[in-house]
């Protein structure tokens, strides 16, 4: 049995965000617990969300999703105007600014989970928001912005990808431990990441579902990112499938292989076939090819000039 690691405490993410969220005592229902850093926060009652002021929460700097579709923030926008929002948003506390003294300005929140609910209720004109606060480290909320995006299936394959590699540089997890983490097996983690050896241009064309992510990681078996490019280009502009890019990629890498299907090997030439056509060419001076199946055939003669032909129906003339 494994010994107990720092490590081991994280539970995996496949049982849920809970997980990730750390573990509150239990107290009394009617005292309520004051667990945000700065003096001048207001206490949360324990399992109630906060009303906040949207002026008071910051953007989540680790955000993975960048591209939000307008026409479904206001769908959302329209359903918080009229019924409120359904689901807390989830915010940590920020440290007090040290300019400032004590009680001069309220606290300040951080996003962590819900920027969609909060935007659409800047939109939809509320002052303020439900949100539950929670104390968690840097790590943990990336973490949890991520798993939360995953879990929606609300990132494309390059948003995915870029999310790994923050986790890989920032946190020096492995992908074993991002895949842990984030409920993915480690082939897919690997997956991801080598999508960010793909060029730039190719890059925004998987952003913007113009390629899949099977054609992506077909395009990856491509070794320079010219070859890469120039061969998305011509998946695009043939409509090209997956199965059919995996054909076509195939070919670019093995040549040889490709002329050889499209062009099947002749039969061994018999040696006394092959003496006939010597002689033959060597008596009329012409080109002279003799296909023989089992004793039957033809003899196929060519000629480029008038002239040659003339010979040749002279000589046959003779005989």
């Amino acid at each position: 049995m494994a010994t107990a690691t720092p490590d081991s405490k994280r539970r995996a993410l496949g049982k849920g965000l809970e997980s990730l969220l750390p573990q509150r005592p239990a107290a009394p229902a009617a005292q309520p617990v004051s667990s945000i850093a700065a003096a001048a926060a207001p206490a949360e009652p324990l399992g109630k969300p906060l009303e906040v002021s949207l002026d008071h929460i910051e953007r989540n700097p680790w955000q993975t999703r960048k591209h939000f579709d307008e026409a479904q923030l206001n769908e959302l926008a329209q359903s918080i105007a009229a019924s409120g929002v359904v689901q807390p948003i989830v915010v940590r506390p920020l440290p007090a600014s040290t300019t400032q003294g004590p009680g001069q300005n309220p606290t300040r929140y951080q996003l962590i989970m819900g920027e969609r609910r909060w935007l659409a209720s800047r939109k939809a004109g509320k002052a303020t928001i439900p949100a539950i606060v929670r104390q968690v480290s840097d790590e943990q909320v990336l973490e949890m912005t991520i798993v939360e995006n995953l879990q929606r299936t609300d990132l494309n394959p390059m948003e995915q990808a870029r999310a790994f590699q923050r986790l890989s540089q920032e946190f020096k997890l492995t992908q074993e431990q991002m895949a842990t983490r984030t409920g993915k097996d480690r082939a897919s983690v690997a997956n991801f990441l080598r999508l960010l050896r793909l060029p730039e241009s190719v890059q925004a064309k998987v952003e913007t579902a113009e390629l899949s992510f099977g054609h992506a990681r077909t395009l990856l078996a491509l070794e320079s990112q010219e070859a890469i490019a120039a061969a998305a280009q011509k998946v695009l502009a043939l409509s090209l499938s997956v199965r059919q890019t995996e054909n076509y990629v195939q070919g670019l890498i093995h040549p040889e292989s490709k002329e050889k299907k499209q062009k099947p090997e002749e039969p061994p030439q018999d040696p006394n076939v092959r003496e006939a056509e010597d002689r033959l060419r060597r008596t009329l001076g012409l080109k002279v090819k003799i296909e023989d199946k089992r004793g039957k055939g033809r003899v196929i003669i060519e000629y480029s000039r008038l002239e040659d032909f003339d010979t040749l129906l002279e000589m046959l003339g003779d005989r």
